[in-house]
């Protein structure tokens, strides 16, 4: 390794992306880069925000693999069959699963209301009560924490088992992982606080101890590269099959496109062709899979509105910087 290329990435990282709390790079299963900034170590947690959708796609994977949910066709309204559906609501009756892996669920609203939603003593409902209106299903709208708690519900009753229980038994504890417990949040300011805290552990619940599939999980840097390194060999750990291949290549191809960007079952998708694909979340948290040169980076960040963007960092200077080492 090219030391005065090591400074200059660091230096990068200091004066650009300074939210930055650890960084790891992996090429052919092996580590080739892991450091820690902002005084955080191998063992912090951080709140991975919307990385945990990705997260959250291996989870619907793995419960189709074991026949928990029949597929992705299946209608969102199937799991909930006590919901009352609004007089003169025919759209909410048509979306499925695949829907809203997608984002091509329609709402009724604008914009995510995000503080009645987190107000509401049941947050299942609410989103159910904003699905749907006169909006066309197949068209994108990114649904950044509200409408994707739908899938939440849908785990759970389609598992009879707590979100954080599924998880752990299919997917983190096989990985190594330790999420640990559930978090409550009462108000607004223990959700902010949430979201800054540097001893932060865990995974958010909603007022029915259901954890969203959009955010609230706290994960280490060692933890998110662990997934992408899952993906990366085909859904394989230690020689298990943790999640299916098929569920793999159909959730990091091009399933949406929102304009220029691509989507697939929670996962953007950077290059269809060459198989690049990336679980972003805000503030600058990533877990980034290419396929083709074997590589996996995971970028755990701290909280920050309009964070700089991370992609542009490992196209830069991280894939040039490792791309030619074994």
């Amino acid at each position: 390794m090219n030391q005065e290329k090591m400074i200059e990435l660091e230096k990068t990282i200091n004066s650009n992306y300074n939210n930055i709390a650890g960084m790891i790079v992996l090429k052919n299963g092996k580590t080739l880069y892991e450091n820690y900034f902002n005084e955080y170590t191998a063992t912090n947690t951080i709140h991975v925000a919307s990385v945990t959708k990705s997260i959250f796609s291996a989870l619907i994977g793995i419960a189709i693999d074991n026949g928990y949910i029949k597929s992705i066709d299946q209608k969102v309204l199937d799991f909930f069959p006590d919901y009352t559906i609004k007089r003169g609501e025919k759209t909410i009756q048509s979306v499925t699963i695949k829907n809203m892996l997608t984002m091509t669920a329609p709402y009724k609203c604008k914009s995510e209301p995000y503080e009645k939603f987190f107000a509401s003593d049941n947050w299942i409902k609410a989103a159910l009560d904003l699905l749907g209106g006169k909006g066309q299903i197949g068209e994108f709208r990114y649904s950044p924490i509200v409408g994707t708690h739908i899938l939440s519900g849908i785990l759970v009753k389609a598992t009879e088992q707590s979100v954080l229980e599924f998880a752990t038994e299919n997917l983190f504890s096989p990985l190594g992982i330790n999420v640990g417990h559930n978090v409550v949040l009462h108000n607004k300011e223990e959700h902010f606080a949430f979201l800054k805290d540097k001893n932060v552990s865990g995974w958010v619940v909603d007022p029915q101890g259901i954890n969203p599939a959009s955010w609230g999980l706290t994960l280490t840097p060692m933890d998110m590269v662990k997934i992408g390194q899952l993906y990366l060999d085909g859904g394989i750990w230690k020689d298990k099959q943790i999640v299916s291949a098929q569920w793999i290549d159909e959730s990091t191809k091009e399933n949406s496109r929102w304009g220029k960007l691509s989507y697939g079952y929670l996962w953007w998708i950077i290059d269809d062709k060459e198989h690049i694909y990336a679980a972003l979340g805000d503030g600058g948290n990533v877990i980034y899979v290419n396929t083709k040169k074997k590589m996996v980076v995971s970028i755990a960040s701290l909280f920050m509105p309009d964070a700089k963007d991370r992609i542009e960092l490992i196209k830069e200077y991280i894939e040039p910087m490792f791309e030619n080492c074994v």
